[in-house]
C-alpha cells in the first residue's frame, strides 16, 4: 500500500482538490486496495470545515466527487503517510521541518507543462480554481504514472 497525502495551506481549496482527483484517478485504475489518498494543511485555521465552494464546483463540474473535511498536519503523519505532496515550495520547508526524513515532493514535480508552485486560487475568482485543476489533473496523472511504477517494483 502506498500512502498519499497532499498538503496546502489550510486544506480547503489546492490539497483536497489534488485528492478529489488522484481518489478519482486510482478509483478508475482499480488500485484503490493499493493506493490511499488523504490531504492536509499546514495552518489549523479551516479544521472540520468543508472545501472551499469554488473548489468543489470545479472539480463537480469535471466528474470529481469528494466529501472533504480539511484537517491539519500533524507530527504523528510521519507513520501514517509514505508520500507528502506540498502544493508550494514553503508548504514543502515546513513538511521537512515538521517531518524530517519523508519523502515530501512538490505536485508540479510531475506536471508535464512545468515544475514550480500550484497557485493558490483563494483570492481569485473561478477561473483562477479552473486553472488550478487543470494544473492538477495533468500533474496527478503523471503521479499515478509513477505510483504505479513504485508498486510494479515492490512486486519485483
Amino acid at each position: 500500500m502506498i500512502r498519499v497525502v497532499f498538503i496546502c495551506t489550510g486544506n480547503i481549496c489546492r490539497s483536497p482538490t489534488a485528492e478529489a482527483v488522484l481518489r478519482h484517478k486510482v478509483r478508475e485504475a482499480g488500485l484503490e486496495d493499493q493506493i490511499s489518498v488523504a490531504s492536509g494543511g499546514m495552518g489549523n485555521w479551516h479544521v472540520g470545515n468543508g472545501a472551499d465552494e469554488r473548489a468543489v464546483t470545479a472539480w463537480r463540474s469535471r466528474g470529481y466527487e469528494h466529501d472533504h473535511t480539511a484537517r491539519h498536519v500533524r507530527r504523528d503523519w510521519r507513520d501514517d503517510y509514505d508520500l507528502f505532496v506540498a502544493a508550494d515550495t514553503g508548504h514543502l520547508m515546513e513538511i521537512r521541518s515538521l517531518l524530517p526524513g519523508v519523502e515530501a515532493k512538490l505536485l508540479r514535480d510531475w506536471d508535464p507543462k512545468g515544475m514550480g508552485d500550484l497557485p493558490d486560487p483563494y483570492y481569485d475568482g473561478r477561473e483562477a480554481f479552473e486553472d488550478v485543476l487543470d494544473i492538477v489533473e495533468r500533474s496527478c496523472d503523471r503521479l499515478l504514472e509513477d505510483l504505479r511504477g513504485r508498486l510494479d517494483q515492490a512486486a519485483s
